[in-house]
Protein backbone atom coordinates (compact mmCIF):
# COMPACT_ATOMS: atom_id res chain seq x y z
CA UNK A 1 0.00 0.00 0.00
CA UNK A 2 1.44 3.38 -1.00
CA UNK A 3 0.53 6.86 -2.25
CA UNK A 4 1.64 8.97 -5.19
CA UNK A 5 0.52 12.23 -6.82
CA UNK A 6 -0.54 13.24 -10.33
CA UNK A 7 -0.08 16.81 -11.60
CA UNK A 8 -3.17 18.05 -13.43
CA UNK A 9 -2.91 20.04 -16.69
CA UNK A 10 -3.42 23.82 -16.68
CA UNK A 11 -1.91 24.19 -13.19
CA UNK A 12 -5.09 22.92 -11.56
CA UNK A 13 -3.20 21.25 -8.72
CA UNK A 14 -2.28 17.67 -7.86
CA UNK A 15 -4.39 14.57 -7.30
CA UNK A 16 -3.46 12.01 -4.65
CA UNK A 17 -3.69 8.30 -5.45
CA UNK A 18 -3.61 5.40 -2.99
CA UNK A 19 -2.48 2.04 -4.36
CA UNK A 20 -2.76 -1.56 -3.26
CA UNK A 21 -0.84 -4.66 -4.42
CA UNK A 22 2.58 -5.12 -5.96
CA UNK A 23 3.55 -2.84 -8.86
CA UNK A 24 4.94 -5.89 -10.69
CA UNK A 25 1.41 -7.24 -11.33
CA UNK A 26 0.95 -7.25 -15.09
CA UNK A 27 -2.86 -7.53 -15.23
CA UNK A 28 -5.07 -4.66 -16.36
CA UNK A 29 -4.99 -2.00 -13.60
CA UNK A 30 -8.08 -0.94 -11.68
CA UNK A 31 -8.87 2.77 -11.32
CA UNK A 32 -11.12 3.32 -8.30
CA UNK A 33 -13.06 6.50 -7.51
CA UNK A 34 -14.91 7.27 -4.26
CA UNK A 35 -18.23 8.96 -3.53
CA UNK A 36 -19.11 12.58 -2.78
CA UNK A 37 -17.36 13.97 0.33
CA UNK A 38 -15.47 10.67 0.77
CA UNK A 39 -11.91 9.78 -0.32
CA UNK A 40 -9.69 6.86 -1.32
CA UNK A 41 -9.98 5.48 2.21
CA UNK A 42 -13.41 4.18 1.22
CA UNK A 43 -11.59 1.25 -0.45
CA UNK A 44 -9.40 0.36 2.55
CA UNK A 45 -11.24 -2.89 3.24
CA UNK A 46 -12.32 -3.85 -0.25
CA UNK A 47 -9.09 -3.27 -2.21
CA UNK A 48 -6.89 -5.82 -0.35
CA UNK A 49 -9.45 -8.53 -1.18
CA UNK A 50 -9.44 -7.86 -4.94
CA UNK A 51 -6.79 -10.26 -6.21
CA UNK A 52 -4.65 -10.16 -9.31
CA UNK A 53 -4.86 -6.45 -10.11
CA UNK A 54 -3.03 -3.33 -8.98
CA UNK A 55 -5.60 -0.86 -7.62
CA UNK A 56 -5.21 2.90 -7.94
CA UNK A 57 -7.76 4.74 -5.76
CA UNK A 58 -8.09 8.41 -6.59
CA UNK A 59 -8.87 11.29 -4.25
CA UNK A 60 -10.99 13.62 -6.37
CA UNK A 61 -10.07 17.32 -6.27
CA UNK A 62 -11.11 18.87 -2.97
CA UNK A 63 -11.31 15.45 -1.32
CA UNK A 64 -8.79 13.56 0.78
CA UNK A 65 -5.15 14.44 0.11
CA UNK A 66 -5.78 15.96 -3.34
CA UNK A 67 -5.52 19.71 -3.87
CA UNK A 68 -8.70 21.81 -3.83
CA UNK A 69 -9.82 23.78 -6.84
CA UNK A 70 -8.19 27.21 -7.16
CA UNK A 71 -9.81 30.05 -5.24
CA UNK A 72 -13.02 31.34 -6.80
CA UNK A 73 -13.91 28.12 -8.62
CA UNK A 74 -16.89 25.85 -8.14
CA UNK A 75 -16.94 22.05 -8.41
CA UNK A 76 -18.74 20.56 -11.41
CA UNK A 77 -19.00 16.90 -12.42
CA UNK A 78 -17.71 17.75 -15.89
CA UNK A 79 -14.47 19.03 -14.34
CA UNK A 80 -14.09 15.77 -12.41
CA UNK A 81 -14.13 13.99 -15.79
CA UNK A 82 -11.05 16.04 -16.74
CA UNK A 83 -9.33 14.93 -13.54
CA UNK A 84 -10.15 11.24 -13.93
CA UNK A 85 -9.03 11.28 -17.56
CA UNK A 86 -5.65 12.65 -16.43
CA UNK A 87 -5.44 9.75 -13.97
CA UNK A 88 -6.37 7.29 -16.72
CA UNK A 89 -3.51 8.57 -18.87
CA UNK A 90 -1.07 8.26 -15.97
CA UNK A 91 -2.15 4.79 -14.83
CA UNK A 92 -2.51 3.29 -18.31
CA UNK A 93 -0.31 5.34 -20.67
CA UNK A 94 -0.53 5.09 -24.45
CA UNK A 95 -4.30 4.64 -24.22
CA UNK A 96 -3.92 1.34 -22.39
CA UNK A 97 -6.87 -0.68 -21.06
CA UNK A 98 -8.40 -0.15 -17.62
CA UNK A 99 -10.95 -1.62 -15.26
CA UNK A 100 -13.11 1.06 -13.60
CA UNK A 101 -14.43 0.69 -10.03
CA UNK A 102 -16.57 3.43 -8.51
CA UNK A 103 -18.78 4.07 -5.51
CA UNK A 104 -21.74 6.49 -5.61
CA UNK A 105 -20.51 9.71 -7.29
CA UNK A 106 -17.42 7.84 -8.46
CA UNK A 107 -19.59 5.13 -10.03
CA UNK A 108 -21.54 7.78 -11.93
CA UNK A 109 -18.47 9.57 -13.23
CA UNK A 110 -16.80 6.33 -14.31
CA UNK A 111 -20.00 5.18 -16.00
CA UNK A 112 -19.88 8.31 -18.18
CA UNK A 113 -16.21 7.76 -19.01
CA UNK A 114 -16.85 4.11 -19.89
CA UNK A 115 -19.11 5.39 -22.66
CA UNK A 116 -16.78 8.22 -23.67
CA UNK A 117 -13.75 5.90 -24.03
CA UNK A 118 -15.35 2.49 -24.64
CA UNK A 119 -12.33 1.04 -26.45
CA UNK A 120 -10.17 1.44 -23.33
CA UNK A 121 -12.49 0.01 -20.69
CA UNK A 122 -12.28 -3.72 -20.05
CA UNK A 123 -14.90 -3.74 -17.28
CA UNK A 124 -17.01 -1.28 -15.27
CA UNK A 125 -17.93 -1.96 -11.62
CA UNK A 126 -20.43 0.33 -9.91
CA UNK A 127 -21.11 0.16 -6.16
CA UNK A 128 -24.43 1.70 -5.12
CA UNK A 129 -24.36 4.24 -7.91
CA UNK A 130 -25.93 4.36 -11.38
CA UNK A 131 -24.90 7.66 -12.87
CA UNK A 132 -25.20 11.32 -11.93
CA UNK A 133 -28.36 13.12 -10.89
CA UNK A 134 -29.51 14.62 -14.17
CA UNK A 135 -31.16 17.99 -14.71
CA UNK A 136 -34.80 18.54 -15.57
CA UNK A 137 -34.73 21.36 -18.16
CA UNK A 138 -38.04 22.70 -16.87
CA UNK A 139 -36.36 23.44 -13.52
CA UNK A 140 -33.42 25.32 -15.03
CA UNK A 141 -34.43 28.80 -13.83
CA UNK A 142 -35.09 27.81 -10.21
CA UNK A 143 -32.05 25.49 -10.02
CA UNK A 144 -29.74 28.17 -11.41
CA UNK A 145 -31.13 30.82 -9.08
CA UNK A 146 -30.44 28.56 -6.09
CA UNK A 147 -26.86 28.01 -7.29
CA UNK A 148 -26.21 31.73 -7.81
CA UNK A 149 -27.70 32.77 -4.48
CA UNK A 150 -25.85 29.97 -2.69
CA UNK A 151 -22.48 31.25 -3.87
CA UNK A 152 -23.25 34.79 -2.72
CA UNK A 153 -23.97 33.55 0.80
CA UNK A 154 -21.02 31.14 0.92
CA UNK A 155 -18.39 31.59 3.63
CA UNK A 156 -15.11 29.64 3.57
CA UNK A 157 -14.63 29.89 7.32
CA UNK A 158 -14.73 26.66 9.30
CA UNK A 159 -14.78 25.93 12.98
CA UNK A 160 -11.73 24.04 14.28
CA UNK A 161 -12.22 20.45 15.43
CA UNK A 162 -11.31 19.68 19.02
CA UNK A 163 -10.22 16.05 18.55
CA UNK A 164 -10.06 13.28 15.98
CA UNK A 165 -12.78 11.52 17.95
CA UNK A 166 -15.08 14.53 17.45
CA UNK A 167 -14.43 14.38 13.70
CA UNK A 168 -15.09 10.64 13.57
CA UNK A 169 -18.38 11.12 15.42
CA UNK A 170 -19.41 13.95 13.07
CA UNK A 171 -18.55 11.94 9.93
CA UNK A 172 -20.66 9.03 11.11
CA UNK A 173 -23.77 11.18 10.64
CA UNK A 174 -23.71 11.04 6.85
CA UNK A 175 -26.57 12.18 4.63
CA UNK A 176 -26.52 8.75 2.94
CA UNK A 177 -26.81 6.74 6.15
CA UNK A 178 -25.07 6.05 9.43
CA UNK A 179 -21.47 4.83 9.32
CA UNK A 180 -19.80 2.65 11.92
CA UNK A 181 -17.04 4.17 14.05
CA UNK A 182 -14.35 2.16 12.26
CA UNK A 183 -15.62 3.04 8.78
CA UNK A 184 -15.79 6.72 9.70
CA UNK A 185 -12.21 6.52 10.96
CA UNK A 186 -11.07 5.10 7.60
CA UNK A 187 -12.48 8.17 5.85
CA UNK A 188 -11.30 10.69 8.45
CA UNK A 189 -7.71 9.46 8.10
CA UNK A 190 -7.45 11.30 4.74
CA UNK A 191 -10.03 14.00 5.47
CA UNK A 192 -8.28 15.84 8.33
CA UNK A 193 -5.27 18.12 8.51
CA UNK A 194 -3.39 18.91 11.71
CA UNK A 195 -1.46 22.18 12.02
CA UNK A 196 1.69 22.72 14.07
CA UNK A 197 -0.44 24.35 16.75
CA UNK A 198 -2.29 21.05 17.12
CA UNK A 199 -5.46 22.49 15.59
CA UNK A 200 -7.49 20.09 13.43
CA UNK A 201 -9.54 21.09 10.37
CA UNK A 202 -11.31 19.26 7.56
CA UNK A 203 -9.36 18.92 4.32
CA UNK A 204 -12.56 18.26 2.37
CA UNK A 205 -13.38 21.46 0.50
CA UNK A 206 -16.50 23.18 1.83
CA UNK A 207 -17.31 24.39 -1.71
CA UNK A 208 -18.30 20.82 -2.60
CA UNK A 209 -21.60 21.50 -0.80
CA UNK A 210 -22.53 24.37 -3.13
CA UNK A 211 -25.32 23.79 -5.66
CA UNK A 212 -23.91 23.14 -9.10
CA UNK A 213 -24.50 25.58 -11.96
CA UNK A 214 -24.37 22.69 -14.43
CA UNK A 215 -25.83 19.19 -14.52
CA UNK A 216 -25.94 16.63 -17.31
CA UNK A 217 -29.23 16.03 -19.08
CA UNK A 218 -30.78 12.56 -18.93
CA UNK A 219 -30.24 12.28 -22.69
CA UNK A 220 -26.50 12.81 -22.22
CA UNK A 221 -26.39 10.16 -19.49
CA UNK A 222 -28.24 7.64 -21.67
CA UNK A 223 -25.98 8.40 -24.63
CA UNK A 224 -22.98 7.40 -22.52
CA UNK A 225 -24.66 4.21 -21.28
CA UNK A 226 -25.57 3.26 -24.84
CA UNK A 227 -21.93 3.69 -25.88
CA UNK A 228 -20.51 1.35 -23.21
CA UNK A 229 -19.20 -1.88 -24.73
CA UNK A 230 -17.56 -3.40 -21.63
CA UNK A 231 -19.34 -5.84 -19.31
CA UNK A 232 -20.72 -4.01 -16.26
CA UNK A 233 -21.44 -5.00 -12.67
CA UNK A 234 -23.79 -3.09 -10.36
CA UNK A 235 -23.53 -4.00 -6.66
CA UNK A 236 -26.17 -2.42 -4.42
CA UNK A 237 -27.15 -2.57 -0.78
CA UNK A 238 -30.78 -3.33 -0.03
CA UNK A 239 -30.81 -0.29 2.29
CA UNK A 240 -28.75 1.78 -0.15
CA UNK A 241 -29.51 2.96 -3.68
CA UNK A 242 -32.71 0.91 -4.28
CA UNK A 243 -34.24 2.29 -1.07
CA UNK A 244 -33.16 5.90 -1.57
CA UNK A 245 -34.25 6.45 -5.19
CA UNK A 246 -37.61 8.02 -4.37
CA UNK A 247 -38.92 10.07 -7.31
CA UNK A 248 -35.85 9.07 -9.37
CA UNK A 249 -36.84 5.38 -9.41
CA UNK A 250 -38.46 5.39 -12.91
CA UNK A 251 -35.49 7.29 -14.37
CA UNK A 252 -32.95 4.87 -12.91
CA UNK A 253 -34.99 1.85 -13.98
CA UNK A 254 -34.90 3.21 -17.53
CA UNK A 255 -31.11 3.54 -17.29
CA UNK A 256 -30.80 -0.14 -16.42
CA UNK A 257 -32.54 -1.07 -19.68
CA UNK A 258 -29.90 0.79 -21.73
CA UNK A 259 -26.91 -1.32 -20.65
CA UNK A 260 -25.77 -3.91 -23.17
CA UNK A 261 -24.10 -6.21 -20.59
CA UNK A 262 -25.12 -5.63 -16.98
CA UNK A 263 -24.90 -8.03 -14.05
CA UNK A 264 -26.65 -6.97 -10.84
CA UNK A 265 -25.92 -8.13 -7.29
CA UNK A 266 -27.97 -6.90 -4.33
CA UNK A 267 -26.58 -7.48 -0.84
CA UNK A 268 -27.69 -6.80 2.72
CA UNK A 269 -26.21 -3.39 3.51
CA UNK A 270 -26.41 0.36 3.16
CA UNK A 271 -24.85 2.90 0.86
CA UNK A 272 -21.30 2.19 2.10
CA UNK A 273 -21.70 -1.59 1.97
CA UNK A 274 -18.19 -2.05 0.50
CA UNK A 275 -16.62 -0.30 3.51
CA UNK A 276 -18.99 -0.93 6.37
CA UNK A 277 -21.59 -3.67 6.02
CA UNK A 278 -20.25 -6.50 3.86
CA UNK A 279 -16.90 -5.78 2.15
CA UNK A 280 -16.17 -9.51 1.92
CA UNK A 281 -19.37 -10.21 -0.04
CA UNK A 282 -18.76 -7.20 -2.29
CA UNK A 283 -15.22 -8.49 -2.97
CA UNK A 284 -16.57 -11.96 -3.74
CA UNK A 285 -19.01 -10.50 -6.27
CA UNK A 286 -16.31 -8.41 -7.94
CA UNK A 287 -13.75 -11.23 -8.03
CA UNK A 288 -16.31 -13.58 -9.57
CA UNK A 289 -17.28 -10.94 -12.14
CA UNK A 290 -13.66 -10.24 -13.13
CA UNK A 291 -12.88 -13.95 -13.33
Amino acid sequence: MSDYRIALPLDRGDLAVKTWHDASIQAVPILAVHGWMDNAGTFNRLAPMLKGHRIHALDLAGHGLSDPRPDGMRYHNADFLDDIYAAMQHIAPNDGPLILLGHSLGAGLLMLLAGIFPERIQALIMIDGLGPISADPSNYATDTRAALEGLMSYSPSRRPIATVEQAVTARRQGITGMLSESASRDLCERALIEFESGELRWRTDKRLRLNSLMRFSEEQVLACINAITAPCLLVTGDAGLPKQLGKNKPRYAARLSHFNQLEQVNLAGGHHLHLDDCPEQVADAINAFLA
